[in-house]
């Protein structure tokens, strides 16, 4: 049996949908429970042919994040050339890869668009887990109530938020797998 290894993605994009606005960065950590951090995957992506940056998420993104811009629009690669790479990054880890978002539903749908758009099958599947969801089962809270500021500080790193996509996977992956760990310890009485 092959083991899981949960690949924490963060992306950056010009807008709130895929093919319309382009995924601009995204960057992946891949984490087993028993051994941590296995590797990273990251690439800035040109943008697509016909995609605007939308205007509202330039307004309350970008103009307030102008590090992450210039950092994601630092040597952009062509996006299918990217993908075909990322894939065979994810099919050379040791062990199925699980897509790992916060929030997974909006980083999955650009990953996923991208992968099936450049005429490439996922190694995810059609399914992500969201930390979110997951933080809601582990404090048996409500789905609204299971937000950062109701997280034990214990699950956090020290790492910093800054809106680059491979420190914020790496970042998430880490609170993840602090979770992961705590919670599956507890199940199993350790």
């Amino acid at each position: 049996m092959s083991i899981e290894i949960y690949v924490s993605t963060d992306i950056e994009t010009g807008g709130p949908i895929p093919g319309p606005n382009s995924m601009l960065s995204f960057g992946s950590a891949a984490f087993t429970l028993e051994h941590g951090l296995v590797g990273t995957y990251s690439a800035n992506l040109q943008e697509l042919p016909g995609s605007v940056i939308d205007p509202v998420t330039k307004r309350e993104f970008w103009d307030k994040n102008p590090e992450a811009w210039a950092a994601c629009r630092k040597d952009p690669q062509d996006p299918m050339a990217a993908m075909t790479t990322y894939v065979a990054w994810l099919n050379n880890l040791p062990g199925k890869p699980v897509f790992v978002g916060y929030p997974a539903t909006f980083d999955f749908m650009f990953v996923y668009w991208y992968i099936v758009n450049f005429g490439l099958k996922s190694p995810f599947s059609f399914s992500a887990l969201d930390i979110k969801s997951y933080v809601m089962a582990v404090l048996k809270s409500d789905f609204r109530e299971s937000t950062k500021r109701n997280m034990p500080k214990r699950w956090f790193s020290k790492a910093r938020h800054t809106h680059i996509a491979l420190e914020d996977a790496r970042e998430q992956g880490e609170l993840f797998m602090n979770i992961l760990r705590e919670h599956t310890c507890n199940a199993h009485g350790r």
